[in-house]
């Protein structure tokens, strides 16, 4: 079983804001797969079936900072593997329109990967990271300013990418994904 969770603030005044590109991912991807969302008590989340594993995409409703506890629940509850657990969340220090992914590592600074690594008690976790650029207004306001229409069609064009990987997460291993999928 593979978990997929997209970091984001619930609320309609976050939609389309930078901080949101991992629930940006989840819903694109579940948008273009006629995918329901069911409400748990601390987050969203829809299950289905991909090349015969069973794969949940998680959309914390925890807000930002404490993502882990939503995260937490869902791997105790389903108890699932570390190893089968995939972050998507946005991050500063790419160019707006990129992507990378990653084994593990640091928080690099932003709370919700961070929150998840406190829970589950270690770095090991992987990740998608979306590039939302760096500004010189202060980080709290960037983050959560929406994206222009212009930002927004490089961003789609990201998720695109990034629905494919969630379709390859069951047949590829990380080192597979990386190869595939970081460069485009």
């Amino acid at each position: 079983m593979k978990l997929i969770v997209g970091l984001g603030n619930p609320g309609k005044q976050y939609e389309k804001t930078r901080h949101n590109c991992g629930f940006m991912a989840i819903d694109y991807y579940a948008q273009k797969n006629n995918l329901s969302f069911k409400k748990g008590k601390s987050g969203d989340y829809s299950e289905f079936t991909i090349n015969n594993e069973k794969v949940i995409l998680l959309k914390p409703q925890t807000y930002m900072n404490l993502s882990g506890e939503c995260v937490l629940k869902f791997v105790k509850y389903y108890n699932i593997n570390i190893d089968d657990i995939f972050v998507i969340y946005d991050d500063i220090d790419f160019e707006l329109g990129t992507f990378k992914i990653k084994r593990s590592g640091s928080s690099g600074g932003h709370n919700g990967i961070n929150s998840i690594i406190k829970c589950l008690k270690t770095e090991n976790i992987k990740r998608i990271r979306i590039g939302i650029s760096k500004n010189e207004i202060p980080l709290e306001d960037y983050v959560l300013k929406k994206f222009s229409n212009s930002e927004m069609e490089k961003i789609n064009k990201i998720l695109l990418i990034i629905s494919n990987v969630i379709d390859d997460i069951t047949i590829c291993d990380i080192d597979e994904l990386m190869r595939k999928y970081n460069g485009i």
